[in-house]
């Protein structure tokens, strides 16, 4: 259906990023579960979901304040984790860097991988989209997102260890993950980042304080701009 008003562009994002609420929800009260069992109480973790608004990176530094790692390989470690988030700004700034400042600065507090995925999809599909419009759906993909975020963020540190311990909450990382990922890999450069991201991370499984993470998506990005560097000059010639 195509996309008229800045109303139509709000629920068609709104729409489109419901069925997240399906991972969002039990990704957030894994966190909600295992932030209070780390020993954060309800305000801690409410304000580590509101401030950083970051799952992947806060499950990150959760992971390494367990282990009792030092103040500097979590930060480094939970920043390195969202560096991801500063290529999906450059990404969608040509859609969307000619809105107002407040927006954008709105936008950078909700941009997270759903809001990244569904828009540039969105924006690649439909280039004819007004400013106002792209802002428009970028909100509406958020709003769901986020709410269920909040709401079961908080039901997960109110409930605790009250939830049965094989209760299987971790399901929703991984989905989430591949669900966003699969239909972006659209040329042969994301297939090769991908693939050397999997493959350098399942090696480096051992590195201590979860680097390993870090090196694989390192080398995934390194392997996936080669790659392509490589074949536009080969189209060139």
């Amino acid at each position: 259906m195509a996309i008229t008003t800045t109303k139509s562009a709000y629920w068609a994002g709104f729409r489109d990023g419901a069925p997240f609420m399906l991972v969002a929800g039990p990704f957030a009260v894994l966190f909600g579960v295992l932030a209070t069992e780390a020993g954060l109480n309800l305000f801690e973790v409410m304000s580590f979901s509101l401030v950083v608004i970051a799952g992947a990176a806060q499950f990150t530094a959760m992971q390494l304040m367990q282990e009792n790692a030092p103040t500097v390989i979590v930060l480094i470690s939970a920043l390195a984790v969202n560096l991801r988030v500063a290529m999906y700004s450059a990404a969608i700034t040509p859609y969307l860097g000619a809105a107002p400042l407040w927006k954008r600065a709105f936008m950078a507090y909700l941009l997270v991988d759903q809001s990244y995925a569904l828009s540039h999809a969105k924006f690649e599909t439909e280039p004819e989209l007004s400013v106002p419009a792209r802002a428009a759906y970028y909100f509406g993909t958020c709003t769901l997102v986020m709410i269920t975020w909040f709401v079961c963020s908080y039901l997960g540190a109110a409930l605790g260890t009250q939830l049965p311990s094989n209760l299987p909450l971790d399901f929703a990382l991984p989905i989430t993950f591949l669900s966003m990922v699969a239909p972006l890999l659209r040329t042969l450069p994301h297939v090769i980042a991908a693939v050397v991201a999997i493959i350098v991370a399942l090696l480096a499984v051992n590195v201590p304080y979860s680097l390993g993470l870090i090196i694989a998506g390192s080398a995934g990005m390194a392997a996936g701009a080669l790659s392509e560097t490589y074949l536009t000059r080969k189209a060139l010639t």
